[in-house]
């Protein structure tokens, strides 16, 4: 447990993600690695992607690299585009309402939800890895692909599922 127990780490690595939401970049040189191994459609999506959540998908393509998935390309490509269904709707101010639901209960949800664009943006996060998982097999993912980014919530199908949704959550 860290120092001052597990609801100062909690906030700890949200206050981390909110600065790192902030300052994400995507280098140049990442997006030509990507250009050699994704089609031009999926290279398309994640380029409409806001560059927080493509960062991220970087993050978790690394991650899963490093727990010894390189070599699983449908996995990677999961792991890449598995917040594509968020898209630009969804706000900072969303996602940190979602975070505190998780946290502390439907309340924030239910009063998030009154202001301007608050129900559109949770409804997009409550749905997003359905809709990720759309977007990537219009882009030509396989079914597979597909499936992993549907289910990275809820593993339900074997070491791939939950190779992703660590590297997900430690990303």
């Amino acid at each position: 447990m860290s120092r001052g127990g597990p609801a100062i780490a909690w906030w700890r690595g949200k206050i981390g993600r909110f600065r790192g939401h902030l300052r994400s970049t995507v280098r140049p040189e990442e997006r030509e690695e990507l250009a050699g191994w994704l089609t031009p459609a999926q290279l398309a999506l994640f380029e409409a992607m806001p560059v927080a959540d493509r960062r991220h998908g970087l993050d978790v393509v690394a991650a899963l690299r490093t727990a010894g998935h390189g070599n699983d390309r449908e996995l990677l490509l999961a792991g890449l585009l598995h917040d594509a269904g968020k898209g630009p709707r969804v706000r900072l101010w969303h996602r940190v309402a979602w975070s505190l639901t998780e946290r502390y209960g439907a309340w924030i949800a239910a009063s998030a939800r009154r202001l301007p664009g608050g129900r559109e943006g949770l409804e997009r996060l409550a749905h997003h890895a359905d809709r990720s998982a759309e977007l990537a097999r219009a882009a030509g993912a396989s079914e597979r692909t597909a499936a992993l980014i549907r289910h990275r919530a809820a593993p339900q199908d074997g070491p791939a599922l939950e190779a992703l949704r660590l590297a997900d959550e430690g990303s």
